[in-house]
């Protein structure tokens, strides 16, 4: 993944009214943190932000060039607050780190492929925690379930990780596993709401 190179503000107004500003003006309030650096109180364009975040992921890694700034900065998104209802980012937190240097992150997970026929999959986790060189993080990791039967666990130890990516959970860390399904006939042995009354008894008033 490569960086995306992005222009920053710095932000004077902090509180409840000068975030709600920053947004009006079509800005991200932030703030840049981390190597042993003061933090640094951000606003990035927001088109350009989700922008970056809808093709890299989460995980994108930004050239922050700082208007005023003493030059540019490699960051990772740390936390990122969004308006589920507006589907806006409301605050960014922003790492720093060095070309190199390995970080953590949780990558989401794709489940590819159809397993046995009458199986059910279950997720237990759709994102899984690696560490990677901050420049080289995958956006994403598939894992095959194809023709998996029932009873079938997927645990990190499965997954076929890109080159330089290394687990940073236990081996045995459940992702999914493959249940039997239920037949028609167990589904409506199950159903007592549709039997009828045993003899002798009156239906229940309603």
């Amino acid at each position: 993944m490569s960086e995306v190179k992005i222009s920053a503000e710095p932000r004077t107004e902090f509180g409840k009214g000068g975030a709600r500003r920053t947004r009006r003006a079509g800005l991200v309030p932030a703030v840049l943190y981390g190597h042993g650096e003061a933090p640094v109180h951000i606003a990035l364009p927001a088109r350009e932000f989700a922008a970056a975040i809808r093709h890299g992921g989460l995980n994108q890694v930004f050239t922050i060039d700082v208007v005023g700034g003493n030059g540019a900065t490699l960051a990772l998104p740390k936390a990122i607050q969004r308006d589920p209802i507006k589907d806006t980012y409301e605050h960014v937190d922003l790492i720093i780190v060095k070309r190199g240097e390995k970080v953590q992150v949780d990558v989401p997970i794709t489940l590819v492929g159809e397993a046995a026929r009458n199986t059910l999959v279950q997720n237990d986790s759709n994102t899984l925690s690696v560490t990677a060189e901050a420049m080289h993080l995958p956006s994403s990791i598939e894992v095959s379930i194809e023709g998996l039967e029932a009873g079938t666990q997927i645990t990190a130890g499965d997954v076929q990780l890109p080159t330089g990516t290394e687990l940073a959970v236990a081996a045995d860390f459940v992702i999914a596993f493959i249940t039997q399904a239920q037949t028609a006939e167990q589904m409506e042995g199950g159903d007592a709401e549709g039997a009828e009354p045993a003899e002798g008894t009156e239906p229940a008033a309603s």
